[in-house]
């Protein structure tokens, strides 16, 4: 990934430019110390003069009103705030017309910027001040009373903390009063630029120590740069969060959103005091120190999947290399690439009008079709479909162009959501809202409607990253995710009817990913490398869980890596420096999933025996018992030594009815499903699976109240307290003890009795279900 720039021969400002603020993807205004704030279209390559200033304001910053902020009047979107040295800060609308000034401080109001939801500005000056205004440029409060200049300021990405520099130090300051106030050193210089992203969440600082740094909301430094060669006077995020770039004198910087640089450009600019991306994050301006303004667009980014590898090569053109017969294929594109992903055998391709589609076996006619709005700010991909996230909306296309469904989510801002907030299965969409980071919204993909109830999926702790699995059917879909404690989680998202469980399958995991084909799921941990072979075992056998985990050394990751990609059998990450390394993992697993799914048991067993490791027969075991296979689970069992639930399920296997063996097998997975036996009246087998589950009040309760096998639970209770030397402590227990007589002999003659029943019941369903067969074949 490079960068192209170009700045005109001439300069068309006569002093500094002191800021820049784009309105479209190819419309962009400067301010500078000649009182002219200038126009420039990059189509037309014209340059016009658009307001001339007094010649006593001298213009600082610059910020357009947000876009995309519900049903505002365009007339709103279209002005933006201008901060001058003469302590004031200006409304001016596109055409140049002034709406209104504000006397702010006292020197020069350094920066302003409105909150994401246009409510808001908050300017801050050589005063010291930081205030908080209303959109009509009515003062709401000052936030802050300081004793030396604020340079620069953010909001945060829920607009309700300000971030501002003081001195050596960084400040967040909510606007509640009663909130506590986070501060810290962050430089060792004066602090003069901050950025505060509201898609990744991360905080961008750069000063007069030549260096900057990367932090989480919470203070904690993830990167610091090596120290340049002059002080750093501006830096800014890209709207997507992946990209920042640095300004500096004769340098411009383009940054990966981990801190390591993709490109170096040394233009002769002076110092850029300010930088501003363009609405689709395609390109870049900067206000240079010479008068000139430098314009820069991202080229050379790639895209690779499996054997072909793509590359943006300029604004509208794409190569795209097959490595196996090193062909090569040229896209060209009428309109500027914004957003592109490659992944299940397609390239979707946005464009600022078109979304193209190609197929990887056919690169020359590619399925086009327009797009609602130009501003697609995500692509995410499956096998059957692809969504596209624009301003305010969500789009499932098939990838024949057909527009399958168009998921609503009252409130949520579309432009901060990225592909650690959003996941796509063939069948689901998942959405995590920013506003209320506990909570998953759930959708059909083929619908649209929200899945259940409509209420979200909850979780205790705010949720950092979510991931849908790719494999099996719909209604065993299952979504990982993990919290701010980095604890990883799997839940089911298809329970109808029933609670949504979240159960705990790892710890201190940073980054995760589904494989595209099977359901086996890769995280990293610090230095390591984890693969869940089959994350559902925790909802078959527990027990069996870190039997079925693959664990590698991963050292050579160095510090903070990402995941790339699980395809296949290959485990893609991109390291800190931001070189990407390959992990193999075994074949065996994904050959095993490939027999199950298509219920090929005998080979699967077969595979294993060949393979002889321990996770395979775990895996094995744990699947054959999730698909009711209880031969192959025994023999599963077997290999890695259970020989307790060996036995176990040879039990199960002599049980007379379908309903008991369920029940039971439910049993050994850890749970109680007595609704299946209530059902089909079989009381005493129920009670007896809560006695096997040491569920004594659950028993009990039962027998109470069908009136039947009080003296069976009274007895299992008390041959349980003599097994362990305690007495009774239980009042309910105690109460029916002193008025049920315990005689085994009768108990025993009543359980036989209740199997002879099962039993004569299961072989007279079996009859019936014969005959029907019969009368249905034979009518």
């Amino acid at each position: 990934m490079h960068l192209k720039t170009s700045i005109l021969k001439e300069a068309k400002h006569k002093e500094f430019v002191s800021c820049v603020g784009w309105t479209s993807a190819d419309e962009l205004y400067s301010c500078s110390d000649d009182h002219q704030i200038l126009k420039w279209n990059l189509l037309t390559n014209e340059t016009t003069v658009v307001v001339k200033l007094s010649d006593d304001t001298y213009p600082i910053d610059l910020h357009w009103f947000p876009k995309n902020v519900g049903n505002r009047k365009q007339a709103q979107a279209e002005m933006f705030v201008l901060t001058s040295s003469d302590g004031k800060f200006h409304l001016i609308s596109k055409l140049g017309r002034l709406e209104k000034s504000v006397e702010a401080h006292s020197g020069a109001v350094l920066a302003g910027r409105w909150n994401y939801d246009g409510t808001a500005l908050v300017t801050v000056g050589e005063d010291g001040h930081v205030k908080i205004w209303s959109k009509s440029g009515m003062l709401r409060s000052t936030l802050a009373q300081n004793g030396s200049p604020v340079y620069s300021v953010a909001w945060g990405p829920d607009s309700e903390k300000v971030l501002y520099p003081l001195g050596k130090q960084l400040i967040i300051k909510p606007l509640q009063p009663s909130s506590k106030v986070l501060q810290w050193k962050a430089h060792d210089g004066i602090i003069l630029s901050v950025d505060w992203n509201s898609v990744n969440d991360l905080i961008l600082s750069a000063g007069e120590d030549c260096i900057y740094k990367i932090w989480d909301r919470n203070g904690r430094n993830l990167y610091n740069s090596a120290s340049h060669e002059y002080p750093i006077t501006s830096v800014s995020w890209a709207p997507d969060g992946e990209l920042f770039a640095v300004g500096s004198f004769h340098t411009l910087r383009l940054c990966d959103k981990t801190g390591w640089s993709y490109a170096l450009e040394k233009p002769n600019t002076g110092s850029i005091f300010s930088i501003a991306w363009s609405v689709d994050g395609t390109q870049i301006a900067g206000a240079c120190g010479n008068g000139h303004v430098i314009f820069a667009h991202i080229v050379e980014q790639h895209w690779e999947w499996k054997n072909f590898e793509v590359t943006l090569t300029k604004r509208r053109a794409m190569q795209v290399r097959n490595v196996i017969n090193d062909a090569v294929d040229l896209l060209e594109f009428r309109e500027r690439v914004i957003k592109a992903s490659l992944n299940y055998g397609h390239l979707v391709v946005c464009t600022s009008l078109q979304c193209y589609v190609f197929s990887t076996k056919n690169w020359n006619t590619p399925l086009i079709f327009n797009l609602k709005e130009g501003t697609v700010s995500l692509i995410l991909q499956c096998e059957r479909h692809f969504l596209l996230v624009d301003g305010g909306s969500f789009w499932l296309y098939s990838y024949e162009g057909r527009l399958i469904s168009s998921p609503k989510v009252p409130g949520i801002r579309t432009d901060i959501l990225n592909e650690q907030s959003v996941s796509l299965s063939n069948d689901t969409i998942a959405i995590k809202d920013k506003a209320d980071e506990k909570s998953i919204y759930l959708f059909d993909a083929l619908s649209g409607k929200a899945l259940g109830d409509g209420k979200p999926l909850t979780h205790e702790k705010e949720i950092l990253e979510i991931a849908l699995d790719q494999g099996g059917p719909s209604n065993e879909r299952k979504i990982a995710f993990f919290d701010k404690n980095q604890d990883l989680y799997i839940c089911p998202v298809r329970n109808f009817g029933r609670e949504q469980k979240s159960i705990q399958i790892g710890a201190s995991v940073h980054a995760l990913a589904w494989n595209d084909t099977f359901n086996m799921l890769c995280g990293l941990q610090e230095y390591r490398v984890l693969i869940w072979y089959y994350p559902n075992v925790v909802y078959v056998d527990k027990d069996l869980l870190p039997k079925t985990i693959l664990e590698k050394e991963g050292s050579e990751f160095s510090k903070s890596p990402q995941i790339v990609s699980f395809v296949g059998n290959r485990v893609t990450i991109r390291r800190s420096d931001g070189s990407l390394i390959h992990t193999n993992v075994s074949p065996y697993p994904a050959i095993l999933h490939g027999y199950i799914s298509s219920s090929k048991w005998d080979d699967a067993v077969r595979l294993c025996s060949s393979v002889k490791e321990q996770t395979m027969w775990s895996c094995l075991a744990a699947m054959a018992i999730g698909s009711k296979e209880l031969t192959t689970a025994q023999a599963a069992y077997a290999a890695i030594g259970n020989l307790d639930k060996v036995q176990y399920i040879n039990s199960i296997k002599d049980l007379p009815s379908k309903e008991s063996r369920l029940a039971n097998i439910q049993l050994l997975s850890g749970s109680v499903q007595e609704a299946v036996l209530l059902q089909a009246g079989l009381i005493y087998q129920a009670i007896q699976l809560n006695i096997d589950s040491y569920n004594w009040d659950r028993a009990l309760e039962l027998a109470v109240k069908h009136k039947t096998h009080v003296d069976t639970v009274l007895a299992y209770r008390q041959k349980y307290l003599d097994n362990f030397n305690k007495k009774e402590t239980n009042k309910r227990f105690l109460q029916y003890a002193e008025g049920v007589k315990v005689d085994w002999e009768k108990i025993n003659a009543k359980i036989e009795m209740e199997l002879l029943k099962e039993r004569e019941r299961a072989s007279a369903g079996s009859t019936g279900a014969t005959m029907r067969n019969s009368i249905s074949t034979n009518p």
